[in-house]
């Protein structure tokens, strides 16, 4: 049984978008993703995710993506909820994906917009609609035009939200005035997939985050959470000023490197990266170590 959901928080309010570990030799590390799984639910993370782009999944085989599925409910499904990304850019592919999951237990899926082929709103509106009808798991969109290339407007939002199954959206629009509208108008459940605007999102009517920073910084961002919830905006505040040199220093560059970079200083399981994603040069390193530190995170 998946921990209990509500509709205003289907999947809990403070989710990692968790890394995918490899052993040195670039395999697969399941005993290590079980291990980080069950770390990251004892941090005080209400949900996982699994299989999305911080867990390389542009480079993860169909059949790495399930094992990995099956072995972090294995780990913590009865205490979190695990959400399985799901999405590609061929519709066909990613309802394949959507089915396996399901097959394999897990909780809900995580559909980022199509990405490279750059479809219209229709196109958009079509293929979510397809995999909310494929499976009977509740959907969490996923709108990051900076990868993707294009947004999911907020008129296609609407018309998605109407879909029992369609949920949530995680936000990386990095648009609070667009998200305001969405969260009016849609009613789906908000999730921030920008931890910067963590606190500015919670602001105009988020719910919880989907998080990178999550993997170190757990407690802190539940704190923050805690905090907004009991009206103490000062106290959130002061959180979310703590921990800017933290979200700098996560994204720098990109976000699976300097995680796999951090967790490693700490000794948990990561691994190395799969091409095209390299590890970080020297200075990178002491940089990163310089901003964890000043953002109170211990190596």
């Amino acid at each position: 049984m998946a921990p209990i959901s509500t509709p205003q928080t289907p999947f809990g309010r403070v989710l990692t978008a968790m890394i995918t570990p490899f052993t040195a030799d670039g395999a697969l590390d399941l005993d290590g993703a079980q291990r980080l799984a069950a770390h990251l639910v004892d941090a005080g993370n209400d949900g996982l995710i699994v299989n999305g782009t911080t867990g390389e999944s542009p480079t993860t085989s169909d059949a790495e993506k399930d094992q990995l599925v099956r072995a972090v409910l294995e780990a913590v499904g009865d205490r979190a909820h695990v959400v399985a990304g799901i999405g590609t850019n061929d519709t066909r592919h990613t309802l394949e994906l959507a089915r396996t999951a399901e097959r394999s237990g897990a909780h809900g899926l995580l559909a980022v917009t199509p990405y490279y082929n750059k479809p219209p709103q229709e196109g958009l509106f079509r293929h979510f609609s397809a995999i909310a009808d494929a499976t009977e798991l509740p959907v969490m969109l996923y709108d990051i035009p900076g990868r993707s290339g294009v947004p999911i407007d907020t008129e296609t939002l609407v018309r998605l939200a109407e879909h029992p199954r369609i949920v949530a959206n995680k936000d990386a629009k990095g648009d609070l005035g667009r998200a305001s509208w969405a969260i009016a108008r849609s009613g789906l459940a908000w999730y921030s997939g920008d931890d910067m605007l963590n606190l500015p999102l919670l602001s105009v009517g988020a719910c919880g985050f989907v998080s990178v920073v999550g993997h170190l910084v757990t407690p802190e961002l539940r704190a923050l959470l805690e905090a907004y919830l009991a009206g103490d905006v000062r106290k959130a505040t002061e959180i979310h000023q703590r921990l800017l040199p933290v979200y700098t220093g996560m994204f720098r560059t990109q976000g699976v490197i300097t995680t796999k970079a951090a967790l490693a200083l700490q000794g948990l399981p990561a691994g190395p990266l799969r091409l095209p994603l390299v590890e970080l040069t020297p200075e990178e390193s002491s940089q990163l170590a310089l901003d964890l530190a000043a953002g109170g995170v211990q190596l």
